[in-house]
């Protein structure tokens, strides 16, 4: 469970925020200057807010009306920044230890030689941080996070400096220790793919004040035109599971509540939860069911509701099932249509439109 209820001004901005959200993984998500880094400095004890309080489980890290301010040494918190900030002078195997040395052995829960396994860094242990790639910084980064023995993890864009295959690296080692470690973790960014493909809960920032907090499936699709990410990143997520794998056709099968999804064939049992995100670039309507046509996902839709966007643009929110899909369509297409709240239609989702930074598991 993390807590905050704070309230900070530096200079014109004034971050005035409270929520409160319990997950495996907590995602702080907004768009650049939304607010995210001042939060996740104060839960470390970095910043010191002007007013409120901060608790993490059953700690109190800062309190202004009791005078509680834990030094950030003392917070156990694990801090993983945008560059892995590794000391460079030191070798991965000292880096990786650097935070232990603070924590008295009966506080050690987390295992060092379990850590560099998890973390694939069992050949990097003794090079220098100027050898290593993007990626295995980060890992180092989170590896020196944890052994640090943290009571909550905190991540504030880790992913940013990094390119495509790497990212996709760092997430799948950030779901891996999500399944095999108990320690929560606090994820900050502002793209839609790693919010859904990680977090349970999200909290949405806009402007320095929380406009938005629950699981991430309900939050996402939902989300008001000023508080969208950029528009390429919009879309929303599905709560779905495996019911079948072609492999002649390279093909897996989702189930959820509003019909199936298929997409490219995923290395996931039948009945694993999978979240697949659905970008709203790549969802085309149709007023009739089409025949004939190279698109596998068809899915039975009633129109919410309509925002438009710049560029004469429209979002088009759809509920398919108890789920939301979010179509983004040209305002031309729009008035064709006849689009408005109420009309049922049929949502088109390309199968190949699913990758794997779309699509993880649960």
């Amino acid at each position: 469970m993390i807590d905050v209820d704070i309230e900070q001004r530096r200079g014109d901005f004034h971050l005035d925020v409270r929520f409160s959200a319990e997950a495996p993984i907590v995602g702080l998500f907004g768009r650049s200057g939304s607010g995210k880094t001042s939060i996740v400095n104060a839960i470390a004890g970095i910043a010191t807010p002007e007013r409120g309080s901060i608790r993490v489980n059953d700690a109190i890290l800062f309190d202004a009306e009791q005078r509680i301010d834990v030094p950030p040494e003392s917070r156990r918190i694990g801090y993983v920044f945008q560059d892995g900030l590794l000391f460079p002078h030191m070798d991965v195997q000292a880096n990786l230890t650097y935070g232990q040395r603070f924590r008295d052995p009966r506080d050690r829960f987390i295992d060092e030689a379990r850590v560099v396994e998890l973390l694939g860094l069992g050949g990097l242990l003794q090079r220098k941080p100027r050898t290593l790639s993007g990626g295995e910084k980060q890992r180092v980064a989170i590896g020196r996070a944890l052994l640090a023995q943290p009571r909550i993890l905190l991540m504030d864009e880790p992913l940013a400096s990094l390119d495509a295959a790497r990212k996709s690296e760092i997430l799948d080692y950030i779901e891996r220790l999500r399944d095999e470690l108990s320690i929560p973790i606090f994820y900050v960014s502002h793209s839609v793919a790693e919010m859904t493909r990680l977090a349970d809960a999200v909290v949405v920032l806009s402007e320095g004040k929380c406009v938005a907090v629950g699981a991430v499936d309900e939050v996402i699709g939902r989300l008001a035109p000023e508080h969208e990410p950029e528009r390429d990143d919009a879309g929303s997520v599905l709560d779905t599971h495996v019911t079948a794998h072609d492999a002649t056709e390279g093909l897996t099968t989702l189930a959820f509540d509003g019909g199936e999804l298929l997409v490219p064939r995923l290395d996931a049992a039948i009945g694993d939860r999978v979240r697949a995100t659905v970008r709203a670039r790549d969802v085309s309507l149709a007023l009739t069911r089409p025949a004939d046509v190279s698109i596998l996902n068809l899915l039975a839709a009633t129109v919410v509701a309509l925002d438009e966007l710049p560029g004469a643009l429209v979002l088009v929110r759809l509920a398919v099932g108890g789920s939301t899909v979010v179509a983004r369509i040209t305002g031309r297409s729009s008035r064709q249509l006849g689009i408005r709240p109420g009309l049922e239609l049929h949502a088109m989702i390309k199968a190949v439109s699913f990758d794997r930074r779309s699509v993880g598991y649960a």
